[in-house]
């Protein structure tokens, strides 16, 4: 998973999402395409309940110089994410959710190589489970929030593409994933089944940094052509999912 769609600005009523946490969703900017480095709405922890906050997708460990990494951290392993050193701590206190239409996976099953648009069967939003970091160097007055997205097997990602993506709660658990305890938290998000997921493919026009459109979500037929031709690189690792 290196890309995806986040434009809730017409979101109706959730089951189990508070009307204010829907209210800040649709406050969210209109993104189609969002990829390494840039901003999106991450749903945290607050005073008041759940809050809506900007942060960069791509977590910058908190003891790092400089608010960048040289690791690939825009998702992590589940079942590592617990015990890594990038990860731990912000597993221990910084869980978070990413609220999304759909994400972009490619699949490598055919020539040229293809990306496929992956959303929810019934249309409903999806909460990805994530992990958050605050970067800050407090003599300079600087500071950087950052997340990741974490990954599992997942069978419900339908073929041709590999069975693996990001961990999706239920709307209802979304406050119950940030708050658990540690040890708590898997057990929080496993109470209810995933959503199931259906995917169509789409233009390779994904793989531009630059283009943010709605068009990126039309569908094309399997074996559609795009004008784009065979040498299509994606700046974000296209083929590692």
């Amino acid at each position: 998973m290196r890309r995806f769609v986040q434009a809730l600005s017409g979101l109706e009523a959730v089951a189990g999402v508070s009307p204010a946490l829907v209210e800040r969703l649709r406050d969210l900017p209109d993104r189609w395409n969002i990829s390494r480095g840039q901003s999106a709405g991450v749903i945290v922890g607050g005073d008041d309940g759940l809050q809506v906050v900007t942060m960069s997708w791509g977590l910058v460990p908190s003891w790092e110089p400089l608010p960048e990494t040289r690791y690939s951290t825009q998702t992590a392993r589940l079942d590592r994410a617990p015990r890594s050193r990038l990860f731990r701590r912000a597993w221990n206190q910084r869980r978070c959710a990413v609220p999304m239409n759909g994400y972009f996976k490619w699949s490598r099953e055919m020539r040229p190589h293809r990306p496929w648009f992956i959303q929810a069967r019934d249309g409903a939003p999806l909460f990805a489970a994530a992990l958050w970091e605050r970067w800050h160097d407090d003599e300079l007055g600087l500071e950087h929030h950052s997340f990741a997205i974490l990954t599992q097997p997942n069978p419900t990602i339908p073929a041709p593409l590999t069975a693996d993506g990001p961990l999706f709660i239920a709307p209802a658990r979304v406050f119950d994933w940030i708050a658990a305890e540690p040890r708590r938290a898997l057990a929080v998000v496993h109470r209810e089944p995933a959503p199931m997921l259906e995917a169509y493919p789409v233009s390779r026009r994904i793989a531009r940094r630059d283009v943010d459109d709605y068009a990126l979500l039309e569908p094309l037929p399997p074996d559609g052509e795009d004008g784009l031709g065979e040498h299509v690189v994606d700046e974000d690792e296209e083929f590692v999912d």
